[in-house]
Order: structure tokens, then sequence, then C-alpha cells
């Protein structure tokens, strides 16, 4: 498999099993050395299919001068048989380095790169490339595939990327350029569209910010417990569809998804 760009882990992951994703920022898992520890849970989204008790997952350790009080990061989990990178931090670190090598085309001529710059309104792009023209580069992360092959973000409903959308198109329609980027954390997907079903809002304002010039792209990565690797660039399908097939696969992920009240912040009231 050809790699445009390997990303190694800051540090060697620990491999073990989920037991379980509590309050939505926590996992439990139980290390293969049969310690229990809990992780921080850096996704926001509900994971669709992959909150499966039992899974195989691998957590990073937090650095020891870190005063966290969660000691480690979950980073990996395995869905039917395929790694898949659930960190949605990370792929910050893989685009920062992607355009420092400048490997991607349309991404390589800029003076300097910029990281969390403020602009318009209460936002902060992820990326400003320094050039002839300002080019704002907004990373999201995708992790959710569905049986027709596509990845689709996000899973669930997110305000704040629709607000990012909506902040990019009028940087472009101030004479700048604009550049969503989705890095999907797994390599089985053939190309990416904007969920309808979990997220109308934010499917018809990614249409409208297309139709106004803000420019949408897409790399797959394949995960290991090694690295990060870049593996292509694929598709991103902006037209509307429907959402029968939708509603039945997410259905099917449904039991795997989400997170459930952690049974150590059970108040005096409920026993």
């Amino acid at each position: 498999m050809r790699v445009l760009l390997r990303v190694e882990h800051p540090w060697p992951l620990l491999r073990g099993r989920l037991v379980d994703r509590y309050q939505r920022f926590t996992a439990e898992i139980e290390l293969d050395s049969g310690e229990r520890i809990r992780a921080h849970c850096v996704n926001p989204g509900r994971m669709e299919g992959q909150v499966r008790p039992g899974a195989r997952a691998w957590v990073s350790p937090v650095p020891a001068a870190s005063k966290r009080k969660l000691r480690y990061t979950w980073e990996l989990v395995e869905e039917d048989g395929r790694i898949v990178g659930v960190n949605t931090v990370a792929p910050n670190r893989v685009v920062g380095e992607l355009l420092a090598a400048r490997v991607l085309p349309g991404l390589r001529r800029f003076r300097a790169l910029h990281r969390e710059v403020a602009y318009a309104e209460r936002s902060r792009v992820d990326f400003l490339l320094d050039g002839a023209t300002p080019h704002y580069l907004e990373v999201k992360n995708c992790h959710l595939r569905y049986a027709d092959g596509r990845g689709y973000f996000p899973d669930s409903v997110s305000a704040r990327a629709t607000h990012h959308l909506r902040a990019l198109t009028e940087v472009v329609a101030a004479g700048a350029k604009a550049t969503v980027l989705f890095t999907i954390q797994r390599p089985d997907i053939e190309a990416i569209r904007p969920s309808i079903l979990h997220d109308p809002e934010f499917a018809a304002a990614a249409r409208a910010a297309g139709e106004a010039g803000v420019r949408f792209r897409a790399v797959t990565i394949q995960a290991t417990p090694q690295a990060l690797d870049v593996i292509r660039e694929i598709p991103v399908e902006l037209a509307p569809y429907q959402t029968h097939a939708h509603a039945r696969w997410q259905a099917e992920k449904l039991p795997w998804s989400g997170w459930r009240r952690d049974p150590r912040r059970v108040t005096p009231a409920e026993g």
C-alpha cells in the first residue's frame, strides 16, 4: 500500500479491550496486562458502531509531567476487524505534517503556516496558509462508515462545524481561499458525504459553502498501533441524497454507540 506520509505516534500505544464508555469523555479499558484503566475519550461524537465492549482498543500514556487526571488517551479501536482511529485531535497533527511536507496538490505554495488563527466572529481556523492570497484550512475528522462504502460527517448534530462552514463562506466572499479537509481515520472508505441523517443543517451549509467557493477535500488514513499513514485522497460528495437506507444502517450500529452513565458517579439520592 502506497503511503503519502507516515506520522508515528508520539508514544508507544498500549493494547487492551474496551469495557465501556462513560459520560461521553471517559473510556474504561482492560489492558492486556490485566490492569483496568480509564482513558480520556477526546471524541465528542456518538462513535457509531465503535463502542462495543470487548473490542480491541489502544491507548497512549500521558507524559509523566502532565497533571491530567486521566493518565491515558483512547487512540484506536477495532471495528469489524478494521482498526479505526478515534482520537479527533490527532488529525490536526497529521495535517500539520502534510502541509509542512507539501505533498497535497493545491496546498503546497505558501510562505508561512499559522495554527489556530482567530477570524470571523467567534471562530478559529485550524491552519492559515500565508501567501499571495490567504488560505484558510479547516480540518474535520471522520470515522463513520456505512454499508455503501462512504464515510459520513458528522455523526451527531454539530452546531460548531456548521458555524465553521459559514465563517469560511464569509472569508471566501471577502476574497480569500478556504478549504475543508476531511481526515478519515480508516482506509476502507471510497468517498465522503455530509450526513443529512445526523445533521441536515450542516449538510445544507456544506452545499452552500461549496457553491460559494469553499473547497472540500478528503484523505484516508490507515491507523495502526505504530503510526497514522496517509494513504490517498478521495472525493467529497456534497449533492443531496435519500436517507432511507442510512436510517437502517444507523439502527444496526446503535447498540454499539454513544455512552452510558458512569457507575462511579451515582449520587446518594440514586442509591
